[in-house]
Protein backbone atom coordinates (compact mmCIF):
# COMPACT_ATOMS: atom_id res chain seq x y z
CA UNK A 1 0.00 0.00 0.00
CA UNK A 2 2.50 2.21 0.81
CA UNK A 3 5.86 2.81 -1.27
CA UNK A 4 9.03 1.38 -1.31
CA UNK A 5 11.14 2.27 0.80
CA UNK A 6 14.52 0.32 1.93
CA UNK A 7 14.06 -0.68 5.35
CA UNK A 8 10.50 -0.08 5.78
CA UNK A 9 9.16 -3.11 7.27
CA UNK A 10 5.77 -2.45 5.48
CA UNK A 11 7.70 -3.04 2.16
CA UNK A 12 5.48 -6.03 1.49
CA UNK A 13 2.56 -3.54 1.44
CA UNK A 14 3.80 -2.30 -1.55
CA UNK A 15 1.27 -2.47 -3.65
CA UNK A 16 0.46 -5.70 -3.91
CA UNK A 17 0.90 -6.17 -7.24
CA UNK A 18 4.97 -6.43 -7.53
CA UNK A 19 7.23 -5.00 -10.57
CA UNK A 20 6.84 -4.66 -14.21
CA UNK A 21 9.28 -7.48 -14.40
CA UNK A 22 6.77 -9.86 -12.41
CA UNK A 23 3.89 -8.68 -15.01
CA UNK A 24 4.89 -11.43 -17.90
CA UNK A 25 2.02 -9.96 -20.52
CA UNK A 26 2.97 -8.59 -24.20
CA UNK A 27 1.70 -4.71 -23.80
CA UNK A 28 0.73 -4.52 -27.37
CA UNK A 29 -2.04 -7.49 -26.78
CA UNK A 30 -3.02 -5.82 -23.74
CA UNK A 31 -3.99 -2.59 -25.40
CA UNK A 32 -5.13 -4.11 -28.74
CA UNK A 33 -7.26 -6.35 -26.51
CA UNK A 34 -8.79 -3.01 -24.26
CA UNK A 35 -8.79 -1.13 -27.10
CA UNK A 36 -11.10 -3.31 -28.74
CA UNK A 37 -13.13 -4.14 -25.79
CA UNK A 38 -13.78 -0.29 -25.68
CA UNK A 39 -14.82 0.12 -29.46
CA UNK A 40 -16.79 -2.90 -29.71
CA UNK A 41 -18.69 -2.15 -26.44
CA UNK A 42 -19.23 1.37 -28.03
CA UNK A 43 -20.30 0.27 -30.94
CA UNK A 44 -23.11 -2.07 -30.12
CA UNK A 45 -24.37 0.02 -27.77
CA UNK A 46 -24.80 2.84 -29.86
CA UNK A 47 -26.57 0.29 -32.69
CA UNK A 48 -28.31 -1.84 -30.25
CA UNK A 49 -29.30 0.51 -27.08
CA UNK A 50 -31.87 3.11 -28.23
CA UNK A 51 -33.34 3.77 -24.76
CA UNK A 52 -32.40 3.76 -21.31
CA UNK A 53 -32.64 0.95 -19.63
CA UNK A 54 -31.75 1.37 -16.00
CA UNK A 55 -34.21 2.59 -13.39
CA UNK A 56 -32.14 3.10 -10.38
CA UNK A 57 -33.35 2.89 -7.12
CA UNK A 58 -36.82 1.75 -8.60
CA UNK A 59 -35.69 -1.71 -9.78
CA UNK A 60 -35.12 -5.37 -8.14
CA UNK A 61 -36.82 -8.19 -6.73
CA UNK A 62 -38.13 -7.94 -2.97
CA UNK A 63 -36.21 -10.73 -0.83
CA UNK A 64 -37.85 -12.44 1.70
CA UNK A 65 -39.95 -10.26 4.21
CA UNK A 66 -38.66 -12.21 6.77
CA UNK A 67 -35.07 -11.46 5.93
CA UNK A 68 -35.49 -7.87 5.81
CA UNK A 69 -37.15 -7.80 9.22
CA UNK A 70 -33.97 -9.93 10.54
CA UNK A 71 -32.01 -7.22 8.32
CA UNK A 72 -32.86 -4.39 10.21
CA UNK A 73 -33.97 -5.77 13.68
CA UNK A 74 -32.79 -3.38 16.19
CA UNK A 75 -30.37 -6.66 17.54
CA UNK A 76 -28.97 -6.86 14.37
CA UNK A 77 -27.75 -3.68 14.01
CA UNK A 78 -27.00 -2.89 17.56
CA UNK A 79 -24.72 -6.35 17.11
CA UNK A 80 -23.22 -4.68 13.59
CA UNK A 81 -22.41 -1.39 16.26
CA UNK A 82 -21.04 -3.68 18.76
CA UNK A 83 -18.79 -5.29 16.41
CA UNK A 84 -17.72 -2.33 15.21
CA UNK A 85 -16.51 0.00 18.17
CA UNK A 86 -15.06 -3.89 19.54
CA UNK A 87 -12.85 -3.72 16.49
CA UNK A 88 -12.27 -0.34 16.81
CA UNK A 89 -11.19 -0.59 20.33
CA UNK A 90 -8.94 -3.78 19.47
CA UNK A 91 -7.32 -1.65 16.79
CA UNK A 92 -6.74 1.34 19.12
CA UNK A 93 -5.25 -1.25 21.89
CA UNK A 94 -2.42 -2.67 19.44
CA UNK A 95 -1.07 0.48 18.98
CA UNK A 96 -1.36 1.95 22.48
CA UNK A 97 -0.01 -1.27 23.90
CA UNK A 98 1.80 -3.11 21.10
CA UNK A 99 5.67 -3.14 19.11
CA UNK A 100 5.99 -0.16 17.30
CA UNK A 101 6.49 -2.51 14.14
CA UNK A 102 3.77 -3.65 11.78
CA UNK A 103 5.95 -7.25 11.40
CA UNK A 104 4.59 -7.80 15.40
CA UNK A 105 1.89 -5.05 15.33
CA UNK A 106 -1.46 -5.75 13.34
CA UNK A 107 -2.30 -2.62 13.63
CA UNK A 108 -1.25 -1.26 10.49
CA UNK A 109 -2.05 -4.26 9.00
CA UNK A 110 -5.88 -3.42 9.98
CA UNK A 111 -5.62 -0.21 9.17
CA UNK A 112 -4.38 -0.73 5.85
CA UNK A 113 -5.28 -3.94 4.38
CA UNK A 114 -8.47 -5.27 6.19
CA UNK A 115 -9.88 -2.13 6.71
CA UNK A 116 -8.97 0.00 3.62
CA UNK A 117 -8.66 -3.23 1.04
CA UNK A 118 -11.32 -5.36 2.95
CA UNK A 119 -13.88 -2.12 2.73
CA UNK A 120 -13.91 -2.97 -1.28
CA UNK A 121 -15.36 -6.87 -1.57
CA UNK A 122 -17.37 -6.18 1.70
CA UNK A 123 -19.39 -3.59 0.28
CA UNK A 124 -19.78 -5.55 -3.12
CA UNK A 125 -21.25 -8.14 -1.55
CA UNK A 126 -23.16 -6.61 1.33
CA UNK A 127 -24.08 -3.22 0.30
CA UNK A 128 -22.62 0.16 2.60
CA UNK A 129 -21.46 -1.50 5.58
CA UNK A 130 -19.33 1.16 6.90
CA UNK A 131 -22.59 2.66 7.55
CA UNK A 132 -23.52 0.29 9.95
CA UNK A 133 -20.59 -0.61 11.85
CA UNK A 134 -18.85 2.59 11.71
CA UNK A 135 -17.83 3.39 14.74
CA UNK A 136 -17.79 7.03 14.96
CA UNK A 137 -21.94 6.65 14.66
CA UNK A 138 -21.46 5.08 17.19
CA UNK A 139 -20.22 7.18 19.92
CA UNK A 140 -21.98 9.59 18.17
CA UNK A 141 -25.28 8.18 19.68
CA UNK A 142 -23.38 7.52 22.79
CA UNK A 143 -23.00 10.69 23.20
CA UNK A 144 -25.77 12.49 21.64
CA UNK A 145 -28.20 10.58 24.55
CA UNK A 146 -25.56 11.69 27.40
CA UNK A 147 -25.91 15.58 26.43
CA UNK A 148 -30.07 14.89 25.94
CA UNK A 149 -30.38 13.89 29.52
CA UNK A 150 -28.25 17.80 30.88
CA UNK A 151 -30.20 19.78 28.08
CA UNK A 152 -33.32 19.95 26.44
CA UNK A 153 -33.55 17.17 23.40
CA UNK A 154 -36.10 19.36 21.31
CA UNK A 155 -33.53 21.99 20.00
CA UNK A 156 -32.62 21.89 16.50
CA UNK A 157 -29.57 21.78 15.04
CA UNK A 158 -27.83 23.77 12.48
CA UNK A 159 -28.72 22.52 8.89
CA UNK A 160 -25.46 21.74 6.62
CA UNK A 161 -25.27 23.69 3.37
CA UNK A 162 -26.28 21.43 0.69
CA UNK A 163 -23.51 23.04 -1.09
CA UNK A 164 -21.66 21.12 0.98
CA UNK A 165 -22.17 17.81 -0.76
CA UNK A 166 -19.35 15.48 -0.45
CA UNK A 167 -16.81 17.71 -0.21
CA UNK A 168 -15.75 17.22 3.16
CA UNK A 169 -15.29 13.15 2.24
CA UNK A 170 -13.39 14.04 -0.14
CA UNK A 171 -10.88 16.06 1.75
CA UNK A 172 -10.99 12.79 3.86
CA UNK A 173 -9.99 10.28 1.49
CA UNK A 174 -7.55 12.78 0.24
CA UNK A 175 -6.16 12.71 3.65
CA UNK A 176 -6.02 9.33 4.31
CA UNK A 177 -4.26 8.18 0.67
CA UNK A 178 -1.64 10.90 1.55
CA UNK A 179 -1.38 9.27 5.12
CA UNK A 180 -0.93 6.00 3.37
CA UNK A 181 1.16 7.02 0.29
CA UNK A 182 3.20 10.26 1.12
CA UNK A 183 3.52 10.61 4.97
CA UNK A 184 7.19 9.86 6.30
CA UNK A 185 6.73 7.14 8.89
CA UNK A 186 2.97 5.72 7.94
CA UNK A 187 2.60 2.44 9.80
CA UNK A 188 4.29 3.61 13.04
CA UNK A 189 1.81 3.55 15.47
CA UNK A 190 2.36 7.44 16.81
CA UNK A 191 1.62 8.22 13.16
CA UNK A 192 -1.58 6.42 13.16
CA UNK A 193 -2.61 7.00 16.76
CA UNK A 194 -2.10 10.80 16.03
CA UNK A 195 -4.25 10.44 12.64
CA UNK A 196 -6.92 8.29 13.69
CA UNK A 197 -7.35 10.24 16.96
CA UNK A 198 -7.94 13.77 15.05
CA UNK A 199 -10.25 12.21 12.33
CA UNK A 200 -12.47 10.79 15.28
CA UNK A 201 -12.05 14.36 16.91
CA UNK A 202 -12.90 16.33 13.72
CA UNK A 203 -16.05 14.15 12.86
CA UNK A 204 -17.40 13.97 16.77
CA UNK A 205 -17.44 17.40 17.09
CA UNK A 206 -18.94 18.55 13.56
CA UNK A 207 -21.50 15.49 14.06
CA UNK A 208 -22.47 16.90 17.51
CA UNK A 209 -22.90 20.38 15.48
CA UNK A 210 -24.99 18.84 12.68
CA UNK A 211 -26.41 15.63 13.81
CA UNK A 212 -25.98 12.21 12.57
CA UNK A 213 -26.60 13.39 9.33
CA UNK A 214 -23.07 14.53 9.04
CA UNK A 215 -21.86 11.00 8.06
CA UNK A 216 -23.76 10.44 5.66
CA UNK A 217 -22.02 12.25 3.20
CA UNK A 218 -18.84 13.89 4.99
CA UNK A 219 -17.36 10.64 6.63
CA UNK A 220 -14.54 9.46 3.66
CA UNK A 221 -15.29 5.67 4.32
CA UNK A 222 -18.98 6.09 4.44
CA UNK A 223 -19.12 7.41 1.08
CA UNK A 224 -16.45 5.44 0.17
CA UNK A 225 -18.02 2.48 0.81
CA UNK A 226 -21.60 3.76 -0.11
CA UNK A 227 -19.97 4.37 -3.68
CA UNK A 228 -18.71 0.98 -4.06
CA UNK A 229 -21.87 -0.87 -2.56
CA UNK A 230 -23.58 1.07 -5.83
CA UNK A 231 -22.11 -1.96 -7.77
CA UNK A 232 -23.84 -4.38 -5.10
CA UNK A 233 -26.71 -6.53 -6.09
CA UNK A 234 -27.91 -6.20 -2.89
CA UNK A 235 -29.38 -3.04 -2.20
CA UNK A 236 -33.03 -0.98 -1.75
CA UNK A 237 -35.65 0.35 -3.46
CA UNK A 238 -37.05 4.12 -3.11
CA UNK A 239 -39.43 2.17 -0.66
CA UNK A 240 -36.76 0.69 1.48
CA UNK A 241 -37.48 -2.54 0.66
CA UNK A 242 -33.93 -4.80 0.54
CA UNK A 243 -33.78 -6.56 -3.19
CA UNK A 244 -31.70 -8.25 -5.26
CA UNK A 245 -30.73 -6.25 -8.21
CA UNK A 246 -28.91 -5.54 -11.69
CA UNK A 247 -25.88 -3.42 -10.52
CA UNK A 248 -26.38 -0.70 -12.94
CA UNK A 249 -29.31 0.27 -11.67
CA UNK A 250 -27.51 0.34 -7.99
CA UNK A 251 -24.76 2.73 -9.79
CA UNK A 252 -27.60 4.25 -12.12
CA UNK A 253 -29.15 5.25 -8.80
CA UNK A 254 -25.59 7.68 -7.30
CA UNK A 255 -27.06 11.25 -6.35
CA UNK A 256 -25.68 13.53 -8.26
CA UNK A 257 -24.51 15.42 -4.91
CA UNK A 258 -21.80 18.54 -4.94
CA UNK A 259 -18.15 17.14 -4.51
CA UNK A 260 -19.07 13.53 -6.01
CA UNK A 261 -16.55 14.10 -8.79
CA UNK A 262 -13.87 15.27 -6.06
CA UNK A 263 -14.51 11.93 -4.50
CA UNK A 264 -14.13 9.43 -7.45
CA UNK A 265 -10.93 12.03 -9.23
CA UNK A 266 -9.50 11.13 -5.29
CA UNK A 267 -10.10 7.21 -5.62
CA UNK A 268 -8.89 7.22 -9.18
CA UNK A 269 -5.92 9.98 -8.82
CA UNK A 270 -4.42 8.23 -5.57
CA UNK A 271 -4.31 4.96 -7.16
CA UNK A 272 -2.84 5.71 -10.08
CA UNK A 273 -0.29 7.43 -7.97
CA UNK A 274 0.46 4.30 -5.76
CA UNK A 275 1.05 2.92 -8.81
CA UNK A 276 3.41 4.85 -10.54
CA UNK A 277 5.12 5.77 -7.30
CA UNK A 278 7.28 2.80 -7.11
CA UNK A 279 8.80 3.71 -10.81
CA UNK A 280 12.05 3.85 -10.24
CA UNK A 281 12.63 7.38 -11.88
CA UNK A 282 9.94 8.49 -9.78
CA UNK A 283 12.07 7.31 -6.55
CA UNK A 284 15.03 9.17 -8.01
CA UNK A 285 12.95 12.09 -8.25
CA UNK A 286 11.73 11.85 -4.84
CA UNK A 287 15.47 11.23 -3.16
CA UNK A 288 17.20 14.10 -5.65
CA UNK A 289 14.45 16.93 -4.97
CA UNK A 290 15.28 20.06 -3.69
CA UNK A 291 12.25 20.09 -1.68
CA UNK A 292 12.53 17.19 0.49
CA UNK A 293 10.78 13.53 -0.19
CA UNK A 294 7.75 14.33 1.63
CA UNK A 295 7.00 17.87 -0.03
CA UNK A 296 7.22 16.56 -3.19
CA UNK A 297 5.30 13.44 -2.87
CA UNK A 298 2.34 15.53 -2.18
CA UNK A 299 2.54 17.61 -5.35
CA UNK A 300 3.05 14.13 -6.89
CA UNK A 301 -0.04 13.07 -5.87
CA UNK A 302 -1.90 16.28 -6.25
CA UNK A 303 -0.79 16.04 -9.31
CA UNK A 304 -1.95 13.15 -10.38
CA UNK A 305 -5.74 13.38 -8.97
CA UNK A 306 -5.61 17.12 -10.54
CA UNK A 307 -4.84 14.75 -13.95
CA UNK A 308 -7.49 13.01 -13.66
CA UNK A 309 -10.11 15.47 -12.65
CA UNK A 310 -9.19 17.68 -15.53
CA UNK A 311 -9.14 15.27 -18.06
CA UNK A 312 -13.29 14.66 -17.36
CA UNK A 313 -13.97 18.16 -16.84
CA UNK A 314 -12.25 18.47 -20.67
CA UNK A 315 -14.85 15.63 -20.99
CA UNK A 316 -17.90 16.92 -19.62
CA UNK A 317 -17.69 20.27 -21.32
CA UNK A 318 -16.91 18.50 -24.49
CA UNK A 319 -19.81 16.66 -24.05
CA UNK A 320 -22.47 19.85 -23.41
CA UNK A 321 -20.59 21.32 -26.39
CA UNK A 322 -21.36 18.57 -28.81
CA UNK A 323 -24.94 17.40 -27.19
CA UNK A 324 -26.25 21.07 -25.75
CA UNK A 325 -27.06 22.19 -22.69
CA UNK A 326 -27.53 20.39 -19.65
CA UNK A 327 -27.99 22.22 -15.65
CA UNK A 328 -25.35 19.45 -14.52
CA UNK A 329 -22.78 18.58 -16.41
CA UNK A 330 -20.11 17.69 -14.36
CA UNK A 331 -22.31 15.06 -12.08
CA UNK A 332 -24.50 13.68 -14.92
CA UNK A 333 -21.64 10.97 -16.07
CA UNK A 334 -19.46 10.92 -13.14
CA UNK A 335 -21.37 7.48 -11.90
CA UNK A 336 -19.53 6.28 -14.63
CA UNK A 337 -16.06 6.58 -12.88
CA UNK A 338 -17.29 4.31 -10.41
CA UNK A 339 -16.83 1.17 -12.27
CA UNK A 340 -13.68 2.75 -13.31
CA UNK A 341 -12.51 3.45 -10.05
CA UNK A 342 -13.39 -0.42 -8.34
CA UNK A 343 -11.21 -1.90 -11.51
CA UNK A 344 -8.30 0.37 -10.57
CA UNK A 345 -8.70 -1.21 -6.96
CA UNK A 346 -9.09 -4.58 -7.53
CA UNK A 347 -5.95 -4.49 -9.96
CA UNK A 348 -3.51 -2.99 -7.71
CA UNK A 349 -4.99 -4.24 -4.48
CA UNK A 350 -6.16 -7.80 -5.32
CA UNK A 351 -3.07 -9.37 -4.18
CA UNK A 352 -2.03 -7.78 -1.01
CA UNK A 353 -5.51 -8.40 0.27
CA UNK A 354 -5.17 -11.78 0.01
CA UNK A 355 -1.46 -12.41 1.07
CA UNK A 356 -1.41 -9.56 3.80
CA UNK A 357 -5.29 -9.97 5.04
CA UNK A 358 -4.24 -13.32 6.51
CA UNK A 359 -1.16 -12.75 8.24
CA UNK A 360 -2.99 -9.79 9.65
CA UNK A 361 -5.63 -11.68 11.02
CA UNK A 362 -3.04 -14.43 11.99
CA UNK A 363 -0.84 -11.91 14.42
CA UNK A 364 -4.33 -10.03 15.55
CA UNK A 365 -5.12 -14.18 17.26
CA UNK A 366 -1.75 -13.92 18.53
CA UNK A 367 -0.83 -17.00 16.27
CA UNK A 368 3.22 -17.05 16.42
CA UNK A 369 5.09 -17.72 13.31
CA UNK A 370 2.06 -15.94 10.69
CA UNK A 371 3.42 -17.25 7.58
CA UNK A 372 4.87 -15.31 4.82
CA UNK A 373 2.83 -13.74 2.56
CA UNK A 374 2.42 -15.81 -0.34
CA UNK A 375 0.97 -14.87 -4.18
CA UNK A 376 -2.57 -16.30 -4.38
CA UNK A 377 -1.65 -16.35 -8.62
CA UNK A 378 1.31 -17.09 -10.69
CA UNK A 379 2.67 -13.94 -12.57
CA UNK A 380 1.02 -14.38 -15.89
CA UNK A 381 -2.36 -15.21 -13.64
CA UNK A 382 -1.78 -12.05 -12.07
CA UNK A 383 -0.90 -10.10 -14.63
CA UNK A 384 -4.51 -11.17 -16.73
CA UNK A 385 -6.44 -10.49 -13.39
CA UNK A 386 -4.86 -6.88 -13.50
CA UNK A 387 -5.71 -6.28 -16.73
CA UNK A 388 -8.75 -7.70 -17.14
CA UNK A 389 -10.04 -6.12 -14.17
CA UNK A 390 -8.84 -2.31 -15.41
CA UNK A 391 -10.22 -3.21 -19.32
CA UNK A 392 -13.72 -4.34 -17.43
CA UNK A 393 -13.91 -1.33 -15.22
CA UNK A 394 -13.72 0.54 -18.16
CA UNK A 395 -16.11 -1.09 -20.51
CA UNK A 396 -18.76 -0.89 -17.65
CA UNK A 397 -18.08 2.76 -17.47
CA UNK A 398 -19.07 2.84 -20.95
CA UNK A 399 -22.23 1.29 -20.83
CA UNK A 400 -23.29 3.51 -17.61
CA UNK A 401 -22.65 6.43 -19.23
CA UNK A 402 -23.84 5.29 -22.58
CA UNK A 403 -27.18 4.59 -20.82
CA UNK A 404 -27.58 7.89 -19.01
CA UNK A 405 -27.01 9.65 -22.06
CA UNK A 406 -29.72 8.16 -24.05
CA UNK A 407 -31.89 9.52 -21.55
CA UNK A 408 -30.65 12.91 -21.17
CA UNK A 409 -30.37 13.55 -24.77
CA UNK A 410 -32.05 13.25 -27.84
CA UNK A 411 -31.28 10.27 -30.00
CA UNK A 412 -29.55 12.56 -32.51
CA UNK A 413 -26.81 13.88 -30.05
CA UNK A 414 -26.78 11.08 -27.70
CA UNK A 415 -24.29 8.84 -29.52
CA UNK A 416 -22.15 11.63 -30.60
CA UNK A 417 -22.13 13.32 -26.61
CA UNK A 418 -20.18 9.85 -26.28
CA UNK A 419 -17.38 10.51 -28.06
CA UNK A 420 -16.07 12.57 -25.60
CA UNK A 421 -16.79 9.92 -22.96
CA UNK A 422 -15.15 7.36 -25.28
CA UNK A 423 -12.02 9.39 -25.60
CA UNK A 424 -12.05 9.94 -21.75
CA UNK A 425 -11.93 6.18 -21.43
CA UNK A 426 -9.41 5.47 -23.48
CA UNK A 427 -7.19 7.74 -22.01
CA UNK A 428 -7.80 6.45 -18.88
CA UNK A 429 -6.90 3.17 -19.70
CA UNK A 430 -3.58 3.68 -21.71
CA UNK A 431 -2.73 5.68 -18.38
CA UNK A 432 -3.66 2.34 -16.13
CA UNK A 433 -2.50 -0.04 -18.03
CA UNK A 434 0.97 1.66 -18.65
CA UNK A 435 1.61 1.99 -14.80
CA UNK A 436 0.17 -2.23 -14.17
CA UNK A 437 2.97 -3.28 -17.64
CA UNK A 438 5.26 -0.40 -17.94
Amino acid sequence: MVPYRAGDPLTTFAHGIGSQHDLPISPFYAFAGAFTALFVSFLALGLLWSTSRFRGDRSGRALPAALQRAADAPATRTALRGLGLAAALAVLLHLLLGPDDPARNPAPGAVYVLFWVGLVPASLLLGPVWRLINPLRTLHRLLTRARHRRRDPDRPLPVLPARLGQWPAAAGLFAFTWLELVAPDPASTTTLLIALAAYAAVHLLLAARFGERWFDDADAFEVYSALLARLSPLGRRNDGRLVLRNPFHGLDATPERPGLVATVCVLLGSTAYDGFSDNPSWINVLQTSPLGRTPTATLGLLASITLVATLYCLCAAATRLVSGPHPRPLTAFAHSLVPIALGYLVAHYFSLLVTEGPRTVSMALGTDNAPDPAPPLGPGGLAALQVVAVVTGHVLGVVAAHDRSVRLFPPVKAVAGQLPLLALMIAYTIGGLSLLLN
